[in-house]
């Protein structure tokens, strides 16, 4: 049996902060795994070094060149036109390579791969479009579209090695699990209390959210992230202080506001909560490895882009669904996204909790079989042009 070529062992990420955390989240994650579970050079360049920060405590945002997590981590900007382009190249969602870099390629005799990571979408059209090639109109050099996915044909999602068995030991280990939640300032949740991260953008109707949740049978406390939602919780408790590290409570509801967390305690953070609200794509993701019922709110696009996102989402993760049950799913979802009727649409939901759970556990056993993104992505740039 021929042997599969071995990769290209030097590679560039580049990466354009847009949506604060979610561009950098994927692309940290990427880093990391193409150095640590494949054995490659990485370089990671970031304009904005203060967003990566906040995710990862180890970046030093003034630092022009430094190494963390066995990737080395430059500031984008002029440096960049200058230096020998490695082997292979990805530009991740469509940012700009610097034109003195895209020359240096060119001059290249072996030309890099090119790589346009793209954004994640369930939409019908990206298996079409996954891997093909985009010819520059000037220079030498051919893009490939990478496109990550739901589905065979599409190029994956994130996946860590051994993230599957990290998750279900810390589900059952009640110390480590007591442990957490003290980290953040909490005591350990009660018998019969309901805890929930909410990470998700402005327009999402947070305030009818929290007045169901006020009026609950049973305690609620909900993990907020510093400036998330500020103007609808700050609504909501009165013009009460939002500062970090604090607690205000309202009928049966606790809201938390923390820091943002890294990577690693985030994912903690989901695998410990009894269900996730999420934004944008790297959260997404997470919380859908995180096995837990979860609410999905995509980035606002002011075309509506964003809008048939989401249906084509629901269509493919709620195939497995009963009817009763994804009727819940799409009402829930769709009024968290347009930002309208979330609290009546709760109910309906949350009794679906136990499907929707064991639903979750088996759409995570089928992502897993489409391969993690970054072995995909080694994978194809090992095979010849």
């Amino acid at each position: 049996m021929r042997s599969r070529p071995r990769p290209p062992g030097r590679w560039d990420i580049f990466c354009t902060v847009v949506d604060n955390f979610g561009d950098i989240g994927v692309c940290w994650r990427l880093a990391r795994q193409l150095a640590g579970a494949h054995g490659l050079q990485v370089r990671l360049w970031v304009d904005d070094l203060g967003a990566f920060w906040r995710i990862c405590p180890e970046i030093d945002p003034s630092c022009e060149v430094q190494r963390c997590g066995g990737v080395e981590v430059r500031r984008l900007g002029a440096s960049a036109n200058s230096i020998e382009p490695a082997e292979v190249v990805i530009e991740a969602f469509a940012c700009a390579l610097p034109d003195g870099y895209l020359e240096s390629m060119a001059r290249c005799a072996q030309k890099p791969r090119w790589i346009n990571l793209e954004y994640l979408s369930a939409e019908e059209w990206v298996v079409g479009c996954h891997r093909l090639a985009s010819p520059s109109p000037r220079l030498p050099l051919t893009k490939h579209f990478f496109f990550p996915g739901f589905s065979a044909g599409t190029g994956g999602l994130p996946l860590e090695r051994g993230l599957d068995e990290a998750r279900q030991a810390f589900q059952r280990d009640a110390q480590a699990q007591a442990a957490f939640w003290r980290s953040l300032g909490l005591s350990p949740p009660q018998h019969d209390e309901l805890r929930f991260s909410l990470f998700c953008y402005s327009t999402a109707d947070a305030c009818s959210l929290f007045e169901r949740w006020r009026d609950h049978s049973a305690p609620i406390t909900c993990v907020v992230p510093e400036g998330v939602a500020v103007e609808a919780v700050a609504a909501f408790f009165a013009g009460a202080p939002m500062a970090t590290g604090r607690s205000v409570s309202q009928g049966q509801l606790t809201l938390s506001i923390q820091p943002f967390l890294p990577q690693d305690r985030y994912d903690c953070l989901l695998w410990a909560c009894d269900g996730n609200f999420v934004r944008g794509e790297d959260s997404f993701v997470r919380a859908q490895w995180a096995q837990r019922p979860l609410v999905w709110q995509p980035y606002p696009q002011a075309d509506g882009a964003h809008r048939a996102k989401l249906e084509a989402f629901l269509r493919c993760y709620g195939g497995g669904l009963s009817s009763p049950a994804f009727a819940a799913l799409e009402c829930l979802w769709t009024g968290w996204s347009r930002g309208n009727n979330v609290g009546a649409a709760w109910p309906s939901f949350w009794a679906c909790r136990e499907e929707l759970v064991a639903h979750a556990e088996h759409w995570a056993a089928r992502l897993r079989e489409s391969g993690d993104l970054a072995s995909n992505l080694v994978r194809f740039c090992s095979d010849p042009v």
